[in-house]
């Protein structure tokens, strides 16, 4: 059973998706709940098939106190390198939230402090905490749903499936055409890349 929140009533949970690609944004939500909020599906977006994350996708945003979410593209992730990347993309969604949050909760172990708000870092907190969760379901969707929007310019990748993940398909299609516009080049795109001739 996740728990509402870790400290405050007014606290905002922030997570992301994307952070392994090879394509496509990194992408972050942060997520102000109410106290009340209650739903037996929620949990980690990696926990949950496709189909019950567009399920929850408008329950959340409907009954959620205020939300942000955030793509950070490869570009910038090239310039700041991923984690910087995921860290401003968790930044600039919690600065979209309507109510100031008084605490803030952060999936994972690295995040950078947040005009002065307090806040704590938690170890697969997706499974843990309500807003977390939630937070992760509306970072992975709205990744998810740019990723198919760009798959119709570059069908060879078939990011439609793989959502710029480095799945064998997604390697072999870089091998045949080469890189894109929204492939990150600061990022380790063929395994061969690790080889050093002798």
């Amino acid at each position: 059973m996740l728990k509402s929140y870790y400290k405050l009533i007014n606290e905002a949970g922030t997570d992301e998706a994307g952070r392994g690609c090879l394509a496509g944004p990194v992408t972050a939500a942060a997520i102000i709940l109410p106290e009340n909020f209650k739903n037996d599906i929620l949990n980690d977006s990696k926990l949950l098939s496709e189909k019950k994350r567009e399920l929850l996708k408008p329950i959340i945003e409907e009954q959620a106190i205020c939300f942000g979410v955030t793509h950070i593209y490869p570009k910038k992730i090239d310039e700041i390198n991923i984690l910087n990347a995921s860290i401003l993309a968790m930044h600039k969604s919690v600065g979209k939230l309507t109510t100031k949050p008084e605490f803030i909760i952060v999936d994972g172990n690295r995040f950078k402090p947040y005009k002065k708000i307090e806040h704590e870092c938690i170890i697969k907190g997706d499974s843990k905490f309500l807003s977390i969760a939630a937070a992760s379901v509306l970072a992975k969707t709205y990744r998810d749903a740019y990723m198919e929007k760009i798959h119709k310019e570059f069908p060879m990748y078939n990011w439609k499936k793989n959502k710029g993940y480095p799945t064998k398909e997604h390697r072999e299609a870089i091998r045949e055409f080469g890189l894109t516009k929204y492939h990150r080049k600061s990022f380790k795109q063929l395994p061969e890349q690790l080889k050093f001739p002798l």
